[in-house]
């Protein structure tokens, strides 16, 4: 165990899987008393025995985040008492995606994603920024997508509310940085758990002629959410940092 996150608390949305789980074990992993959140308990319970295996500290509460600020406040409010009265980073995690076109959207289905996607983490981040400027500073992190700022004719509507999220992790850095609560993104690439050895993922595709030539593993958001919830990115504020393999930033061309 590590101790970059030494003493601090941290609340991880959409934790129960995935993405979410590996920075909540990670966090976990570096000294943070982390809650595990989502809406499946046994998943849930599940990542906290695991980091508990570990000699981390984590405890799980459930939460349907829809888009309301009431499910937005209850989360907070339980998070924060649970970790013992304040919330020192906050990962906006949670998020669905539909993979269908524009034209097979319908309206139903474009409100619940905004709701998750953009909704939620909105009124998240204002019922604990403020606590965090009260306590004297924090951190929040926001989890974009490449497909924010790299057009694909599939997923149109979940690549607009990941837009959505890294203009409002500027907005809200200039907004709340000035007060002490540093606001940052993570845009990854493709990313999938780890298969079977010589199994294929669909994603690889979506990888190709990139300089990591491949799909990444959750631990790789991880390892930078661990570092921007750290001191040591302590002058890093309103940055989207690009865990993609090189997806949006570079292409290699072949011979």
């Amino acid at each position: 165990m590590g101790g970059r996150l030494q003493g601090k608390t941290a609340l991880v949305t959409g934790s129960t899987s995935n993405i979410g789980r590996a920075i909540a074990t990670a966090f976990a992993a570096e000294g943070a008393h982390v809650v595990v959140s989502g809406r499946n308990g046994e998943r849930g319970s599940a990542v906290v025995g695991e980091i508990r295996a570990a000699n981390g500290r984590a405890d799980f509460v459930e939460a349907d985040l829809d888009g309301t600020t009431a499910a937005s406040d209850r989360l907070a409010e339980e998070a924060s008492r649970v970790l013992g009265g304040r919330i020192d980073i906050l990962v906006n995690n949670a998020g669905i995606f539909p993979g269908s076109t524009t034209t097979d959207t319908d309206e139903e289905t474009f409100d619940r994603v905004y709701a998750v996607n953009v909704k939620a983490p909105y009124f998240l981040t204002a019922a604990v920024a403020p606590a965090m400027v009260r306590a004297g500073g924090g951190a929040i992190i926001n989890l974009g997508s490449w497909v924010a700022r790299l057009g694909i004719p599939v997923g149109t509507l979940y690549s607009s509310t990941k837009g959505a999220v890294e203009t409002l992790t500027r907005a809200w850095a200039a907004e709340f940085g000035p007060r002490g609560v540093r606001v940052n993104a993570i845009s990854p690439g493709v990313i999938v758990p780890p298969v079977a050895e010589g199994a294929a993922h669909p994603g690889e595709i979506m990888m190709k002629g990139t300089p990591a030539g491949g799909i990444g593993t959750p631990d790789a958001i991880a390892h930078a959410a661990v570092w921007l919830a750290s001191d040591e990115a302590a002058f890093v504020h309103g940055t989207v940092v690009d865990v993609d393999g090189g997806r949006v930033g570079a292409a290699v061309i072949a011979a």
